[in-house]
């Protein structure tokens, strides 16, 4: 465990902290978290893959859908991605927008991660006008669409159990240089609230994760918000279905080259983080921020609607490897039932406008 790992606990009472200080270091210190480091994190070479990185047919759906939502919402064609990892979906947005919309486009990457910000530079600035700020609180008076895929599961979050009938947080400390789990009575206050707003109440030793900082990444996300839309593409559960007997032990895992692990305190800095997002607090702090809420449904669902099969190659083509075998094997895995957009969904909320669910999707 190197120096600042260390340094965590020299301030904390009892030498305990809790799994979301650990969960922030691990992921976002500027030197020896996660995402700041330069390692590549995404694809075959990374450890994990999302969804835009399986084709560019995502980012250029995305880019055709966009252009009809601003005409039928009346907005400014402006763009905000929060969290563009390696950038390509943005410059498979970038690409259909020139080639096919061909009309003004101002691109904004929110983006915390120096490593990152480099790629998106060295794969778009020569090409594509894009603007790169590092914090969403950099974003002002917005008018548009705020779009993020995979934000909301890579946010720091606090664990708690019930243990005896009683609920417990779930505390990180350091003995012989390895970190290790004690669990102390809840007193945090915060989290309460959002067990009675959620209605949520543990079976006996559930474990469950609390998303404090989502709270306020969608309160900045309002705050830059004048008029527009919020896009957040993710994976999670509703209230309901954190209470299934399968999720008794949570979502907090682990992913160091595709592997999946369990323990997340084993090497820290050097592996991803996740947990599954709580869609219905999701809904309800937005609700409280005057994001209003126009659809949640799944991304295959989603991508139907926007009219992915319109891109579908139409003809046979008997070389696996042709460029229109590619791209319709790569629609095909994003709507399949048992693809990996089912595992997603999209949450559509919005600001300063007032639109329907058939305002956004042509039929």
């Amino acid at each position: 465990m190197n120096t600042f790992f260390r340094t965590l606990f020299s301030n904390s009472p009892n030498d305990l902290i809790t799994y979301e200080k650990y969960i922030g270091a691990a992921l976002y210190h500027p030197e020896f978290g996660y995402y700041m480091r330069e390692k590549q994190k995404i694809g075959r070479q990374g450890d994990f893959i999302t969804t835009s990185n399986i084709s560019d047919i995502y980012g250029s759906m995305m880019a055709k859908w966009f252009s009809q939502v601003c005409k039928r919402a009346q907005i400014d064609p402006v763009f905000c991605e929060i969290g563009a990892g390696n950038g390509r979906f943005a410059k498979a947005f970038l690409q259909e927008w020139k080639e096919t919309i061909q009309t003004p486009l101002t691109y904004i990457i929110v983006e915390s991660s120096p490593y990152h910000r480099k790629l998106q530079q060295e794969l778009l600035m020569a090409d594509f006008p894009i603007v790169q700020v590092e914090s969403i609180n950099e974003v002002t008076s917005f008018e548009g669409m705020i779009f993020s895929n995979e934000l909301f599961d890579a946010l720091p979050v606090h664990v708690i159990e019930k243990k005896n009938g009683e609920l417990h947080e779930v505390m990180i400390g350091v003995r012989n240089n390895q970190l290790y789990e004690q669990k102390v009575p809840l007193t945090n206050s915060d989290i309460k609230m959002f067990l009675k707003e959620s209605q949520i109440e543990l079976k006996e030793k559930q474990r469950l994760e609390v998303p404090l900082a989502m709270v306020e990444m969608i309160k900045e996300i309002s705050r830059a918000l004048l008029k527009g839309i919020v896009v957040t593409a993710d994976y999670g559960y509703t209230n309901e279905e954190w209470m299934d007997p399968i999720r008794v032990k949570g979502s907090l895992r682990g992913y160091y080259q595709h592997q999946m692990i369990d323990d997340i305190l084993q090497n820290p800095g050097e592996i991803d983080i996740t947990t599954h997002i709580h869609f219905d607090y999701l809904i309800q702090k937005g609700e409280q921020e005057n994001l209003e809420l126009i659809s949640k449904q799944r991304q295959d669902e989603f991508l139907l609607k926007a009219g992915i099969l319109k891109e579908l190659a139409n003809h046979y083509d008997p070389n696996p490897f042709s460029e229109v075998s590619k791209r319709n094997r790569a629609i095909r895995s994003l709507i399949m039932p048992s693809g990996m957009s089912s595992y997603f969904h999209v949450v559509i909320q919005q600001k300063g406008v007032k639109l329907k669910l058939s305002d956004i999707f042509i039929e």
